[in-house]
């Protein structure tokens, strides 16, 4: 027998006794946790004891730190922790999101070195977990945002130019009216001091030309101001023109950023935005309005089936049914996925009922389709009112928890907190 295998003989005998002592049921988990710190004592250093402390290095900042904090020192206690992870299946559609989510914008420049970043972890989506990825993540986020409010910057300046341009033609037309005027009266003065009565011809003839002269100068003077003042007509079309590029570049920027690229309905951040004008409105005026979760039926199985053309067709062909029978009161945002979000105001439940029937007969009723072969979907949804909540988050969690119920009662079903079903 060799030293190696005596020692381990040694540490196996102690790891049973120290069990023993500590009064610890020897189960596998255990006996792994207890061996490896005899081990250590022996200084012997096995490859089963070191597998645990090389994976914790691969993992990031956050999970380190917690494994410290809660002393996990075996694979079992580790999966927890792993868990929490986002499921790999879900990375691809994150790693779109990513890409899209920067995409809207009034600037250039960018794309190329995008579309190949998100090449990169669109082959491998595993990528997202690497610090280095996450902070190059980052940095395209933050150049994206200087690279607007650069191009923002510079249409600004060109204004602030053209305006004080505008104004200096502006100031020299006045200025030269106002010489023109002194000297007319200048003039008057000395009409008036003529005593007519002497009959001076001279005099007479002198103020003949005076006038003459202050005629040609106001004329000249008056033709350069309508020279500057048409120049300066042209200067404010082109300053109008200007600003009205701009404000359309910025508005399609804003609609851009609120607006869900593929369904055309709100984002999530700007549903949530509009749900607390909404939630605060009734806080204020108890403006009663309803909360409907959606989610689109077997989707999964329309991506496998249609490739994600098929299902980004779906996507936006539901999002602009829901867009064009929801009153523009009312909010509709892409929650995620295939899950929407609608808020609809209502006085009367059967307003409320007329609404989700209309939708769910939409749907029901018509193919959809694509490269010429029909579709046919369903969908599911909960229904909650928000009077019967204490808050708007509570009233959201049942609409969620009531989708589910629809969803395990065999779909195509919309469920409402008072057992109503459609």
């Amino acid at each position: 027998m060799t030293n190696m295998q005596e020692n381990i003989k040694e540490v196996s005998k102690q790891t049973i006794k120290n069990l023993f002592n500590k009064q610890i049921t020897p189960t596998p988990n255990e006996y792994h946790k207890e061996f490896c710190l005899v081990a250590k004592e022996y200084k012997l250093n096995l490859n089963e004891c070191n597998q645990f402390k090389e994976l914790v290095k691969r993992l990031n900042k956050e999970e380190q730190q917690e494994i410290k904090e809660k002393k996990i020192t075996t694979f079992e206690d580790l999966i927890p922790v792993l868990l929490n992870r986002v499921a790999t299946k879900n990375l691809t559609t994150l790693t779109a999101l990513f890409k899209e989510s920067i995409s809207p914008s009034i600037s250039i420049g960018l794309d190329e070195k995008i579309s190949k970043f998100s090449v990169k972890i669109g082959n491998s989506p595993a990528l997202l977990f690497e610090e280095d990825i996450q902070k190059e993540m980052q940095n395209f986020i933050t150049e994206r945002f200087e690279a607007d409010k650069k191009v923002v910057k510079e249409k600004t300046a060109e204004i602030a130019k053209l305006v004080t341009l505008m104004g200096k033609h502006l100031t020299e037309a006045i200025t030269s009216s106002g010489e023109s005027g002194s000297e007319v009266s200048n003039i008057k003065d000395e009409i008036q001091s003529i005593k007519i009565k002497d009959n001076n011809a001279k005099e007479l003839t002198n103020l003949q030309s005076k006038l003459i002269n202050a005629a040609m100068s106001i004329e000249n003077e008056m033709t350069q101001v309508g020279e500057k003042l048409s120049s300066g007509k042209n200067k404010v079309k082109e300053l109008e023109a200007k600003i009205k590029t701009l404000e359309e570049q910025l508005n399609k920027s804003k609609e851009e950023s609120l607006k869900d690229h593929l369904t055309g309905v709100l984002t999530r951040r700007a549903y949530e935005y509009e749900a607390k004008k909404i939630e605060n409105n009734f806080q204020r005026n108890d403006t009663q309005y309803a909360i409907v979760f959606i989610d689109i039926d077997h989707f999964k199985a329309i991506n496998d089936t249609y490739g994600h053309g098929g299902g980004d067709m779906i996507l936006s062909t539901f999002g602009k049914i829901l867009s064009k029978y929801t009153r523009d009161s009312d909010v509709v945002g892409r929650y995620g996925g295939e899950e929407f979000l609608v808020l609809i105001h209502f006085n009367l439940k059967r307003e409320l009922l007329k609404y989700l029937k209309r939708i769910k007969g939409i749907v029901n009723e018509n193919s959809f389709v694509y490269k010429n072969e029909k579709i046919k979907i369903t969908f599911s949804a909960g229904v909650t009112i928000r009077n019967d909540h204490t808050s708007y988050d509570s009233a959201l969690q049942k609409a969620d928890m009531l989708l589910y119920s629809a969803k395990d009662q065999g779909r195509n079903k919309i469920i409402l907190e008072n057992d109503t079903v459609i």
